[in-house]
Parts: C-alpha cells; sequence; structure tokens
C-alpha cells in the first residue's frame, strides 16, 4: 500500500490495485482558501474512484472533480448526489452511514463523523461519514470529525492505517474538529498499526500570514508530542503535503 498526501482531506490510496482519492481539493485557491505548494502530478493519474466525506467546499469543490473527468465514479453522503449531478457529474454513488460500496478488490463502508456536513448558506443539506476501507490491509479515512464513541468499534479487527485530521484551515480550530490532542486520543480508541496525520498544512485564508495554523508545521509537530505521551505502540508518520510513504 502506497499513501500520498496531496494535502488538506485529500489522499491518494493505493491499494490492491485500486488507487482511491478522498476529498479532491486540486486548486490554488478554493473560495477563501488559498493553497500553499502545488499539487503532484500523480494525484490526478490512474484515479478510480474518488470518496468524499462530506459537502464542505474544502472537501467537495467541483472544479477539483471535473480535474478528474465527469465519468469518474464518486461516492457521497446521500444528499450529495444532487449537487454533483446538476454540474455534470454522472458517476455519482450516494451512500449512507454503516453502509458498503465495493471498489475492485476493495470494501469500502460508511462510518460515522461527528461534524456538522451541510454546505452553507443554502446549499446542500447531507451529513458527513468517514469511511473504513478493507482489502489486503485496512484504512480508516476520518474525513472531518470530532472524537466519538464509536471510534472503537471501527478500531475492532485491526486497523493498519489510520487517517486522521489534526486541525482546520486557519488560526482557530472551531467545534467538530480533532486536535493534536483529541486526535491523540482518537489513536487510543482506533488502535491502529500507523497513523498519518493530514488537514493541515495546506489551506488558509487568504487574509492570513503564511505562519497561520492552517499552513504551519505545528499542529504535527503537538500531534506527535501527545500521540508519543497516550499511544506509544503508534508508528505516527508526518507526511508534508505532496509527500508519499510505503506501508
Amino acid at each position: 500500500m502506497r499513501i500520498t498526501y496531496v494535502g488538506h482531506a485529500t489522499v491518494l490510496i493505493d491499494m490492491d490495485g485500486v488507487r482511491l482519492l478522498t476529498d479532491p481539493v486540486l486548486r490554488g485557491r478554493v473560495a477563501h482558501l488559498r493553497r500553499r505548494g502545488p499539487v503532484p502530478a500523480d494525484a490526478l493519474r490512474g484515479v478510480d474512484t474518488v470518496l468524499v466525506s462530506h459537502a464542505h467546499m474544502d472537501h467537495l469543490d467541483p472544479p477539483s472533480l471535473a480535474k478528474l473527468g465527469g465519468e469518474m465514479p464518486t461516492v457521497v453522503p446521500r444528499g450529495a448526489g444532487a449537487l454533483l449531478r446538476r454540474k455534470g457529474f454522472r458517476q455519482v454513488i450516494e451512500i449512507v452511514e454503516g453502509a458498503d460500496v465495493r471498489i475492485g478488490a476493495l470494501t469500502v463502508t460508511a462510518t460515522h463523523a461527528e461534524h456538522e456536513g451541510d454546505r452553507l448558506p443554502f446549499g446542500t443539506t447531507a451529513p458527513c461519514l468517514g469511511y473504513r476501507i478493507a482489502g489486503s490491509s485496512t484504512v480508516f479515512f476520518a474525513g472531518d470529525t470530532d472524537l466519538f464513541a464509536g471510534m472503537r468499534e471501527i478500531g475492532d479487527g485491526g486497523l493498519d492505517l489510520a487517517l486522521l485530521p489534526i486541525w482546520g484551515w486557519g488560526p482557530r480550530l472551531p467545534e467538530g474538529h480533532l486536535s493534536p490532542a483529541t486526535a491523540a486520543e482518537a489513536l487510543v480508541r482506533l488502535r491502529p498499526r500507523v497513523a498519518i496525520p493530514i488537514h493541515w498544512g495546506t489551506l488558509a485564508p487568504m487574509t492570513s500570514g503564511r505562519d497561520a495554523a492552517g499552513h504551519s508545521s505545528r499542529p504535527p509537530e503537538e500531534f506527535l508530542r501527545h500521540a508519543a505521551e497516550v499511544a506509544p505502540d503508534v508508528d505516527v508518520r508526518v507526511l508534508a503535503p505532496g509527500s508519499s510513504t510505503d506501508l
């Protein structure tokens, strides 16, 4: 399995002959957020299916999806499909918490996420999901979430990798997001073999400086410190946006 942290919540998962791309944000700017660094070219090559956790603009970005083509199979929470169909996307799969979808050799199960998923101010009403991906290895992509009790059940049976958000996109962290400390607590509940922090180091408001938390290395440094204290057996790998690791 090869994992590429494209940036923010966008991760390329290459496993068992299937390439999954999560929450694609593949532009230099989304609304009032700007991206630090380029999008790695490999993130657009050979993608089989896209997994979208929720409808917020920094997770569901139709112009980014258009770069992958209108025929790209895209899994979204139930209620978010109409938005994409109106924009010409033709292979949209809506899913609810607890449901499975088969993608090649992989089984993807939608999980709970403790996060408000509606697209404001007058947009799509849909929940936020995470995804448990099972093949020769098992991966949990948390999407965007805070702590929730069901994390223990997601970890039952074993997890090889947890992709955990550890921050937001600005200098402040609103409710419904894991912080470096609570993301470390999530490791205690999930019990993965390896963890990679995501949702940091990529996007920040255009009005903020380049040292804003959204662009800084402070969140993963804090996550490493907390994880070493409460979950020392977990192999935490910090990937800079655009870099990869093999498991």
